[in-house]
């Protein structure tokens, strides 16, 4: 895991070492073990690296690397099948000087160009100038763990960096993006539903997940193209359940084992929930007669009804670990907010993401350089509660007969489930009808008048930003006839590129590399091939999961009806009378430029006990420290 950076320009006054430099030093706790900067003989272009070691941890195998007289490649991330690769490429002739799996990389580019993206297994983000073509391939993995940022002037100049101050350091303006903070503000966007590269800042652009670029660095020409996808149309009906819960196992295990290579310490983090509970257990068995314990981390909040310490007790009583735990508080999250928002750098959702930045530290106060952790479930295993209304919706149009009997196990199990109620949109009818009925089509215009009127009775924002951004902006409106299109969607465009990017910059700001099992991508497509009931069943969500190993997780766990995320006491912490006068200045920046109005300004920031004020009051907050 590593800190990357560049400059392509046609104006060699712009590639400079010194330049270079203040990129990669921005970011020099993404790669604390060492860095390294190189331009090439034209002058147009200019690599730069920081390096977090993990894999090889020789001097060899330092960065930029060049290969074959011809290529340079700077990396950032991980290719865990890179042992298996490399086999074959000895087969093939090829030679190689280090251990590394980033020599494996570049070897594989040669010899199949932007194809060999196809046959890595691996979180990534990487660039390759190729002196031969004068061109510079870049590429993200296909699920978006590793990011890539750019600013880009057609025919000028193209830097690029692991994270947006790369940008800023090298002279690049930092402007906040009006109708993103708009979005933001009005509808709690994290991302533009249809500009997959748009960020929150005007000239600073986001290289998709599953996309690729090439750029010419003689013209400053460049192309992006999407390399992978899922069709998730695709359904594998003959497949049984005994057929599917054993290839489930095998491809679980071999993702786990591939992303325990490492020539660093390899722990996990611990929430008590199914994922991460299942990676832990998997570990464990496959260190059975090892002697080794399994480092685990793990944020606790004695007290708070959401608190996963029973659970996380449970697999510590049956697994041979060595547990660690921290109870972040709301002084401690004031202390660490300003760090937090600094390398996060875009807004996010919650306090839930302080505690992942905690156990992060945690891990490296205990020299714990690797987690793995259980991310990524959720979203095509049917893990929130919000799949059910697709679930019943795909049985409605496409298995009726299975209907009525599932939707009878769904109440009688969840009926006395305190922590996630039944599910609104199912139990009242009508709403779940009008939204079933209504298309999208009909449902933005809707909501935008919705929005006007709102505006006009009690207004938000002050008029003049309204007004600008209004008829731009609108909100993003999914609707899904099938549980697999929602899947599809969460995994590629919605709630998980967030998460990633919470993770990615928790476990960096402490120089840790997080990897995840279960985006594994021959896991995650086989689960799509798979025909609903296998994901829900009976009521259960991740159905195939449990029922997989269900011999294997500890009894409580596997049967874990409610779900809960690394969830704080976070109504109680902005309730600290610290927090609410960050909030209040954030709101006096907001209306300083003119964004919210008097009206929003002069209100108290907590006018009622309810999760729409909380939700507000967060918005409010972080909206104001993009300013």
């Amino acid at each position: 895991m590593c800190g990357i950076a560049g400059i392509v320009s046609r104006d060699p006054n712009e590639v400079n070492i010194e330049r270079l430099r203040k990129m990669t030093g921005i970011i020099d706790y993404r790669g604390p073990d060492g860095n390294g900067h190189w331009i090439n003989a034209g002058k147009n272009t200019g690599l730069g690296h920081r390096r977090l070691s993990i894999i090889d941890l020789s001097h060899e195998s330092d960065q930029p690397m060049h290969y074959l007289g011809r290529y340079s490649i700077i990396f950032n991330g991980e290719i865990y099948n890179y042992l298996e690769l490399k086999e074959k490429l000895l087969k093939q002739g090829y030679t190689f000087a280090t251990s590394s799996d980033t020599e494996v990389l570049v070897a594989m580019y040669h010899r199949e160009k932007e194809d060999c993206l196809r046959f890595l297994d691996g979180m990534f983000s990487f660039v390759i100038y190729d002196d031969e073509k004068k061109e510079i391939f870049a590429a993200r993995d296909r699920f978006g763990e590793k990011p890539f940022y750019y600013s880009y002037k057609p025919g000028e100049n193209f830097l690029f960096g692991s994270e947006m101050k790369c940008l800023w350091a090298a002279g690049v303006p930092r402007k906040v993006s009006d109708q993103m903070l708009y979005s933001y503000l009005a509808y709690g966007s994290l991302q533009n539903p249809t500009n997959d590269s748009e960020t929150f800042y005007t000239n600073c652009s986001i290289l998709p997940h599953s996309h690729y670029l090439k750029l010419s660095v003689n013209e400053i020409s460049l192309l992006v193209k999407r390399y992978y996808n899922i069709d998730y149309t695709y359904i594998d009906h003959s497949i049984t359940k005994t057929q599917a819960q054993e290839k489930f196992r095998g491809l679980f295990y071999t993702s786990v084992k591939r992303r325990l290579r490492s020539d660093v310490p390899v722990g996990s983090s611990l929430s008590g929930g199914l994922d991460s509970s299942l990676v832990v257990c998997v570990i464990d068995e496959l260190r059975k007669g090892s002697g080794q314990k399994l480092h685990t981390f793990s944020a606790v909040f004695p007290g708070f009804t959401k608190d996963e310490r029973k659970y996380i007790d449970h697999v510590v009583a049956q697994a041979k670990l060595s547990p660690h735990f921290i109870t972040p508080g709301d002084e401690d999250m004031i202390d660490d907010f300003d760090k937090l928002c600094r390398h996060q750098e875009e807004p996010f959702g919650s306090a839930s993401i302080y505690a992942q930045y905690c156990v992060m530290r945690l891990a490296r106060q205990n020299n714990v350089t690797v987690l793995l952790d259980g991310q990524g479930a959720d979203e095509y295993l049917a893990g929130y509660d919000l799949y059910y209304m697709h679930f019943f919706s795909d049985l409605r149009a496409n298995y009726p007969s299975l209907y009525q009997a599932q939707y009878d196990h769904y109440i009688n199990l969840h009926k006395d489930n305190k922590i996630n109620p039944l599910n609104a949109e199912i139990k009242k009818d009508l709403k779940y009808y009008v939204r079933s009925a209504m298309p999208r089509i009909i449902i933005k215009p809707l909501k935008s008048f919705i929005g006007h009127y709102k505006h006009k009775r009690s207004p938000f924002f002050s008029d003049e930003f309204y007004a600008a951004n209004q008829k731009t902006t609108v909100p993003a409106v999914d609707h899904f006839n099938d549980l697999n299109g929602a899947l599809h969607h969460s995994l590629f465009k919605g709630s998980l590129q967030t998460l990633l990017r919470y993770a990615d910059r928790n476990s960096m700001a402490h120089s840790r590399e997080v990897r995840l099992p279960f985006l594994f991508h021959e896991l995650v497509e086989f689960v799509f091939s798979l025909p609903p009931l296998f994901k829900i069943h009976d009521g259960w969500t991740k159905w195939i999961m449990r029922s997989a190993f269900k011999e294997l997780l500890p009894k409580p766990i596997a049967l874990r009806k409610d779900k809960i995320g690394y969830e704080p006491p976070q109504k109680l912490w902005l309730q600290n009378k610290n927090v609410m006068a960050s909030i209040q200045e954030s709101k006096r920046i907001l209306y300083d430029h003119k964004i919210i109005s008097e009206r929003e300004y002069a209100s108290a920031i907590f006018s009622a006990n309810s999760s729409e004020v909380y939700n507000k009051s967060w918005i409010l907050w972080m909206g104001g420290k993009l300013l």
